[in-house]
């Protein structure tokens, strides 16, 4: 029996071509030719960077580690590969695709990148090139490149996810859930920050690379440190907390979680019971018609309450929102769209045309204003923090006097707390991805 996405993928491969007909007519364009890119040699080298795939590409076929591929789609005739197939013998070549999805293409081999001129269409003047090499896209003869009305219409789209992607978005979150559970367990065995990342990368099986973004993993204060990639190679000599916000993917599409433990049953400990409560109350308030800034709202109401419930703050809930106390604990925003990529695009983008809604003033780091739909992914991910920085700023002001800086200052040493899920609304339910996979 085969896996179910691959039952999917006609289905998804379909709603692709309805999709890209349907922006054509509008635009007047008679084909989209979308590259997947070209490797990036690093500077006064001779190596390249890591190749990230163009996300419009794998959209349509999982064929991510493949620079010089090109597909030419115009919504109606079965869609062509062009797929690099070099003869090299420095490095290791792609096999011919022979997989899945082969079938639905006209397959054609292309072993010089620089003579896939003669593969593409003659002229050149109805087709709009999509990807980010313009200076190939412009020697080529494309005159359409990345139009603003086509790239907003398919991102407005890729919001909705087909069962095709919901299935690989599954097995995304399987895999990572495994690596979480190995990095746990690596955590309380005694190992360093570099230790718990080769833990999960092992059970994974990913390196450093194809995981869709460098990993957290935090120790103590370091937790604090919203985006930190620094992976110390010692253990701390004391242990008190760890974070990890770590991913994995699946045919291009990407899980994105985030776990916070306690190294004692303590209060720390307690803190991260009260904030996975929270969590989940807010995954239970994400439906459909939602718009998502209501519910950003809402999770810095319920955090206030949590601070006012350990003695952080010493004030209302409601003053600790208004004051915007809130914000010096959890200064990011809630979530944001999940799927080709980490911080999926459209996220703020009212209709097809792309018209823009901003994040509120008040909430400058929301990633998402969409209103919530039926087949929408997201990340749940409230959290709560010590940081220095914000917490120095707060301590200026009005407001800072009803913070217990006392008790702020016992649990600085454990950075922070963020619990992260994925999501998928269904017209009648969430389905939780993560929570589904046991990760507790």
């Amino acid at each position: 029996m085969r896996p179910a996405y691959q039952e999917l993928y006609a289905a998804h491969l379909f709603q692709l071509q309805q999709r890209t007909k349907a922006v054509l007519a509008r635009q007047n364009l008679d084909g989209l030719v979308i590259h997947s890119g070209q490797a990036k040699r690093q500077f006064l080298d001779d190596m390249d960077y890591p190749f990230k795939v163009n996300p419009q590409f794998k959209a349509w076929v999982p064929v991510l580690d493949n620079p010089n591929c090109w597909l030419i789609v115009d919504g109606e005739n079965k869609p062509k590969l062009v797929f690099y197939l070099p003869k090299d013998f420095w490095h290791k070549v792609p096999q011919a695709p022979d997989n899945f999805w082969s079938g639905f293409f006209d397959i054609q081999l292309l072993d010089k990148a620089n003579q896939v001129d003669k593969l593409l269409p003659y002229d050149k003047a109805r087709y709009a090139y999509i990807g980010e090499h313009i200076e190939v896209a412009q020697a080529l003869g494309f005159t359409e490149i990345n139009p603003d009305a086509v790239l907003s219409y398919l991102h407005y789209h890729r919001a909705y996810k087909t069962d095709y992607e919901q299935a690989c978005m599954r097995e995304a979150s399987r895999m990572a859930v495994a690596g979480h559970q190995a990095a746990k367990t690596a955590f309380f065995a005694g190992g360093s920050e570099f230790d718990i990342q080769l833990a999960y990368l092992a059970a994974v099986r990913q390196g450093e690379n194809e995981v869709p973004y460098g990993n957290i993993i935090a120790l103590n204060q370091n937790a604090a440190i919203l985006h930190y990639t620094v992976l110390e190679s010692q253990p701390p000599q004391k242990r008190h907390s760890f974070l990890i916000d770590a991913g994995a993917q699946f045919h291009g599409y990407a899980a994105d979680i985030t776990r916070s433990y306690s190294y004692l049953q303590d209060e720390f400990a307690e803190l991260i019971t009260a904030m996975d409560k929270v969590q989940l109350e807010l995954v239970a308030g994400l439906k459909p018609g939602l718009k998502y800034p209501d519910l950003h709202v809402e999770a810095h109401q319920r955090i206030a309450q949590v601070l006012t419930d350990f003695d952080f703050v010493r004030m209302p809930a409601a003053d600790i929102v208004e004051s915007g106390l809130s914000q010096v604990f959890f200064p990011h925003g809630l979530g944001h769209h999940l799927g080709l990529q980490v911080h999926d695009v459209g996220g703020f983008m009212a209709d097809e045309r792309g018209t823009h809604v901003a994040a509120p003033d008040a909430h400058p780091f929301l990633r998402t204003t969409r209103t919530v739909e039926a087949n929408m992914v997201f990340t749940i991910e409230p959290g709560l923090y010590f940081i220095d920085s914000l917490l120095a700023d707060a301590r200026n002001t009005k407001a800072g006097q009803a913070v217990h800086w006392d008790k702020v200052e016992q649990f600085r040493k454990f950075g922070g707390i963020r619990i992260e899920d994925n999501v998928i609304v269904h017209k009648d339910r969430n389905e939780n991805m993560t929570r589904d996979q046991q990760l507790n």
